[in-house]
């Protein structure tokens, strides 16, 4: 029996965790990016543009069992959103297209920006999706692009993605950072590990004849609120000043769950916020 294929389009940072372990589970992977020479060693590589039309040179000719859509916006505005995550699935499917290639399943990267939920809700798959911002509503519609593809296909939302390169709130901390008490404002993370192993476990899970739901949340088991990290944080790396001009963050917040993803067997590696930053601390 041969190995199953995979294409990672937009092969970056979750996307080269995910070819990795994949990987090592005997798995033939194909990683599309700009430049494929950042890629993990064994990676099959596609140097190609999700944003040109343009079907890359190095495209696979024979058949493809997987797609995972796992891009990143270059520009942070709506029209950079909808070039990476509409247009760029679009180009994706079309080259799929090209070549007669019928995947068994597409794994579409998608965001928890999709909730709009203020008030420190628990949000899960069935959940309104109530985005307030650009960045989900442009999610919504490239997620309906993934569902009406004519390939089976699966949303994945993953929520805050931390870990090594993904620094942003240690730093903060290390400046000083504050932020509100009351009302808790609740933050929704992952480890970047535990997310490219989400994706793992779903193909997987596909592979041994498993069916999937129609969306999942990534998210570790313990949505915390952000004093409470920072305040961890604060203790962990020794910090005992505050910076006059720290941020304060005042912002709508929810409680994203895990629970269909964990029914399915899914576990993480990093549970809570205490397992993930003390890992990248340690180094």
């Amino acid at each position: 029996m041969s190995a199953p294929s995979v294409v990672i389009a937009g092969c970056g940072d979750v996307g080269s965790r995910l070819a990795s372990q994949l990987l090592v589970s005997g798995w033939e992977v194909h990683g599309l990016r700009r430049d494929i020479s950042r890629l993990p060693a064994g990676v099959i590589g596609i140097a190609g543009d999700l944003f040109s039309k343009a079907c890359p040179d190095t495209w696979p000719i024979g058949g493809v069992d997987y797609l995972v859509y796992c891009a990143a916006a270059t520009d942070h505005d709506e029209a950079g959103y909808r070039a990476a995550y509409v247009q760029g699935l679009k180009h994706v499917l079309e080259w799929l297209g090209d070549y007669g290639q019928e995947p068994k399943h597409l794994l579409f990267v998608s965001s928890s920006s999709v909730y709009g939920q203020q008030n420190g809700e628990w949000v899960d798959e069935t959940s309104p999706t109530q985005a307030k911002g650009y960045s989900g509503q442009v999610m919504l519609e490239a997620e309906q692009v993934a569902l009406t593809s004519g390939i089976p296909a699966s949303i994945v939302r993953l929520t805050g993605i931390y870990g090594p390169g993904r620094e942003w709130l240690l730093t903060q901390v290390r400046q000083g950072y504050r932020v509100a008490v009351d009302p808790p404002l609740y933050g929704n993370r992952i480890h970047a590990d535990d997310a490219a192993g989400l994706l793992a476990f779903l193909l997987r899970h596909l592979e041994k004849g498993g069916s999937l739901e129609q969306v999942y949340i990534g998210v570790d088991d313990a949505p915390a609120p952000l004093a409470e990290v920072v305040a961890w944080l604060r203790e962990y790396l020794g910090v005992t000043q505050w910076s006059e001009d720290a941020s304060v963050r005042r912002a709508g917040s929810k409680q994203c769950s895990n629970a269909r993803i964990k029914a399915l067997g899914w576990t993480p590696t990093y549970p809570t916020y205490r397992e993930g930053y003390a890992a990248i601390l340690k180094g």
